[in-house]
């Protein structure tokens, strides 16, 4: 059995590949474990589930991105341009590095996983 981490987020999506790919690259973490229905991926400090989303198999034929959801993860990256790369050859997206805006000493840059998923990066300001 694996020691918790301090932080775990749960995202659902149909494709697990394709989205644990996506938060692979962009945050620069590794995959942890995988089964049938979950693929977790993470680091010492924090993990993400990218858990099959029940009663639908079917791709959407458009992205909707869901920025009306009331939780957006935000993870600390060591550089917003490299992320953005790796974001955008994994198929989501970031705004432009330029938008980022200061606060807490962090730049901070939203964006969105292959399947909507609203998400966010941040550097150090420093």
């Amino acid at each position: 059995m694996t020691e918790p981490v301090s932080a775990l987020t749960v995202i659902y999506a149909n494709d697990l590949d394709r989205v644990a790919a996506f938060y692979e690259r962009t945050l620069g973490i590794s995959r942890l474990e995988q089964e049938d229905g979950f693929i977790v991926v993470g680091n010492p400090s924090f993990e993400i589930a990218v858990v099959r989303m029940s009663g639908r198999s079917d791709k959407p034929s458009s992205l909707h991105v869901r920025a009306e959801t009331p939780l957006k993860g935000s993870y600390l990256v060591k550089s917003l341009a490299q992320a953005k790369l790796a974001a955008e050859a994994s198929g989501g997206s970031l705004k432009p590095v330029e938008s980022a805006w200061s606060w807490r000493g962090q730049l901070h840059l939203d964006g969105h996983d292959p399947e909507g998923n609203v998400m966010q990066i941040r550097m150090s300001a420093a």
